[in-house]
């Protein structure tokens, strides 16, 4: 869609004041359990790349130098800790490295033997969660989470904390090993129990049973003590074809702490989204995903990384693929429900592999919608199936303007703004403004500075300034290169964390 400045953005205004502390950490993807990625200080000025570090050991690179990974968010404490997953091997193996924010001085490591599912040729991602307390959550073998109660300091070392029990794991070890694997980001709740998708493995894949535990694949949930509960995607979902939760969707906690949600698939690669009770684990509220313009079973895939954000009324948001997928020139649909799932609304015309951040729009005085807040998301237009020229956008959820490429009514984009760089490789009469990707699954949110901190395939990370639609500072952490999209993330002194080229960089003044 074309860039619009719109005549509200001209009276655009931030209230929050840059000094208004944000008491939350980066808690796990998406910074809470809702995935707002709402940063928790106003971000520095974008002037130097203060540190980096790996978090590829051994990156594997394929034609034309593409990464075919997805790197697990970094998480970080109140108190500036950030914690880093980092992939040890080519395909496998992985820890944790525990650094300071703002020097990148190591602090302590936690070894893991977690092993990683194949997300579709694609290294899936390794995602850790912090608990309200401080503590970290690392996902482990055998479906299994290793617990530090401290995340700040090195003393006390991580216990291992097992869903369907300690006894059944440690009488079978070599068996849970080998088959069953969290397959998504951790997310913890309000309560310190981390929830996540697990996958298990047997002659007939997420069907058979596995040892004492007569484990399907599904979803689980586990504290601190080792105490969980688990569901098979079949039984809450009702459908004999429902395979698993989608590989790398982080599951999101409502508000007040009572409903988780998640996608599953099912075997045509169709499939739900779902919300259980947190407590009971039972489903309260389930979908079928629709593709909203060929009315057929939206594609859910294992590439993306697209998990479910939180509106702060409650309304979930999804990302899937098309159905077929270049009907929409490869971008997906960001689908929009009720809290219950039962009312669909206003589609976003992007979302096959992004999570939508929040932008509270009571910082915003020129605003004069409907709308609480607004989203941030990816607004690629592929090269091969669209123009090439690549957007990040600002939607208004409760505002329908029809869509450039077919006539279903989407989100209206209140400002978008391209990429600024030309991408040689579609250099030509066909993409005369072809541009590299914006590489970010979910931009980190500065709602005192009114921005956007957005990560580009240009090697370069960007500050989106949302009063002037402009892209008002950037700094090169890499050169540019194809790669998996990653997050972006604040830490609570305000300094931007990006992931280029297989490291992290820290970014600030």
């Amino acid at each position: 869609m074309s860039v619009r400045t719109g005549r509200w953005i001209a009276g655009l205004l931030c209230c929050a004041s840059a000094s208004a502390a944000w008491a939350q950490q980066w808690a796990c993807y998406g910074g809470s359990a809702q995935h707002r990625s709402i940063a928790p200080a106003s971000a520095q000025p974008l002037n130097r790349v203060l540190w980096s570090t790996p978090v590829d050991l051994d990156p594997q690179y394929g034609p034309e130098g593409i990464l075919y990974a997805h790197y697990g968010s970094p998480v970080i404490t109140a108190k500036n800790t950030i914690l880093v997953p980092v992939k040890k091997g080519a395909y496998d193996g992985f820890r944790i490295e525990a650094r300071n924010g703002s020097t990148g001085a190591l602090i302590y490591n936690i070894e893991t033997d977690y092993s990683t599912v194949s997300a579709s040729g694609w290294i899936a991602s390794f995602g850790p969660a912090l608990g309200k307390d401080g503590s970290i959550f690392v996902p482990g073998a055998g479906g299994t989470v290793f617990i530090k109660k401290d995340s700040d300091k090195a003393a006390g070392g991580p216990i291992r904390s097992v869903f369907y029990g300690g006894p059944k794991y440690t009488a079978a070890i070599p068996l849970y090993s080998a088959n069953v694997k969290i397959c998504t980001p951790l997310t913890v709740d309000g309560k310190n129990n981390a929830w996540f998708g697990f996958r298990t493995y047997g002659e007939t894949p997420d069907e058979s049973p596995v040892g004492v535990a007569g484990l399907v694949s599904g979803i689980a949930r586990v504290d601190a003590n080792g105490v969980g509960d688990w569901r098979s995607a079949r039984s809450l979902t009702g459908d004999p074809e429902a395979m698993r939760v989608q590989f790398q969707c982080a599951p999101a906690i409502s508000d007040d702490n009572s409903t988780v949600y998640f996608a599953v698939q099912v075997r045509n690669g169709g499939g739900y989204l779902v919300g259980v009770d947190t407590q009971t684990l039972k489903t309260k509220y389930r979908v079928r995903l629709i593709d909203p313009y060929s009315g057929a079973d939206a594609i859910i895939s294992n590439m993306s990384t697209s998990s479910p954000t939180i509106g702060l009324d409650g309304d979930v948001f999804f990302g899937i693929l098309s159905n077929p997928q270049e009907a929409h020139n490869k971008r997906g649909y960001l689908l929009h429900f009720d809290k219950t799932l039962s009312t669909q609304k206003i589609t976003g015309s992007f979302g096959w592999d992004s999570t939508a951040s929040i932008f509270p729009t009571s910082t915003l005085k020129g605003y004069k919608g409907k709308s609480s807040y607004l989203l941030i998301t990816k607004y690629n237009n592929y090269a091969l199936f669209g123009d090439g020229i690549n957007r990040v956008a600002l939607l208004d959820p409760n505002e329908t303007v029809q869509d450039a490429i077919t006539d279903v009514g989407v989100m209206n984009d209140l400002v978008s703004i391209a990429g600024p760089t030309l991408d040689p490789r579609w250099a030509g009469p066909d993409y005369p403004d072809a541009c590299y990707e914006w590489c970010v699954n979910a931009a980190a949110v500065d709602v005192a500075g009114h921005c956007a901190l957005v990560n580009s395939e240009d090697g370069m990370l960007y500050r989106w300034d949302l009063l002037t639609n402009k892209l008002s500072e950037g700094v090169m952490l890499d050169g540019p290169r194809g790669q998996a999209y990653t997050p972006t993330i604040v830490g609570p002194t305000g300094v931007v964390y990006a992931i280029n080229n297989a490291r992290l960089f820290a970014v600030g003044k």
